[in-house]
């Protein structure tokens, strides 16, 4: 198994076990590991086996191993374009069906954070959360009435205005939505530090950097796992 592309390896365990699945016959070797950044050319794994075995268990194998680098790939170009910052960068929910737990995983190799796996590891309160009870400030009321004080509490906000309400109403983390640069500072100003800031809302290579100069801790970038597109690797036969 060879990259075609430069690009950071992510579900290389996971594609060498569709092989040894498929065929017991089949050997598998590692050369490379999750969060390896390799050049084009790189030789990443070999199989050893039955042909038949292979040739059939390759494709899903590759499907695999290509979207999640894919995914690991994208994650490290923001990682490092954000380096020197406070800012770390963090998934979604916005994972294909059935690879959440992969495409996360992926994340990390790539030197991203999980914003979280589901709705039961924390509550985010969003637009239409906020829509249903009347205010952001009492929809962290409510969640932190209902949820305790030991789990995290996050809550969107796109004006300033609602920002002092939602702290004094107990939020742990405050998600500063398609929010401009001199807001986002503003934010971070305003805040002082008595709750983490994250940014999110269309959020690129090309603006990442500025962002995170704007002094938040977390930048979440939904396209990392919905639309990252898949590294090129390949499998070719040696005799």
């Amino acid at each position: 198994m060879v990259a075609r592309e430069a690009g950071c390896i992510a579900g290389l365990g996971v594609a060498l076990r569709v092989f040894e699945l498929l065929d017991e016959d089949i050997a598998v070797g590692a050369l490379a590991s999750d969060g390896d950044v390799v050049t084009a050319g790189t030789r990443l794994a070999t199989v050893t086996g039955p042909a038949r075995a292979i040739l059939a268990a390759e494709r899903l194998a590759l499907n695999l191993l290509g979207q999640l680098s894919g995914v690991a790939t994208a994650t490290r170009a923001l990682v490092d374009r954000v380096e020197g910052t406070r800012a770390r960068i963090l998934d979604t929910r916005k994972t294909v069906p059935l690879l959440r737990a992969l495409q996360k995983r992926a994340v990390e190799a790539g030197g991203g954070l999980n914003h979280r796996m589901g709705l039961y590891d924390q509550v985010l309160i969003k637009d239409n959360h906020i829509e249903a009870v009347g205010s952001a400030a009492e929809a962290v009321r409510r969640a932190r009435a209902h949820v305790g004080p030991d789990m995290k509490v996050e809550v969107e906000i796109d004006v300033l205005d609602d920002l002092e309400p939602v702290i004094e109403a107990g939020a742990d983390i405050v998600l500063l939505d398609n929010m401009d640069l001199a807001t986002m500072r503003d934010a971070v100003q305003r805040a002082d530090g008595r709750v983490l800031l994250e940014a999110s809302g269309g959020i690129t290579l090309d603006t990442v950097r500025a962002v995170a100069e704007s002094g938040v801790d977390f930048i979440s970038v939904g396209g990392l796992t919905h639309s990252s597109p898949s590294l090129d690797v390949a499998l070719d036969f040696q005799s």
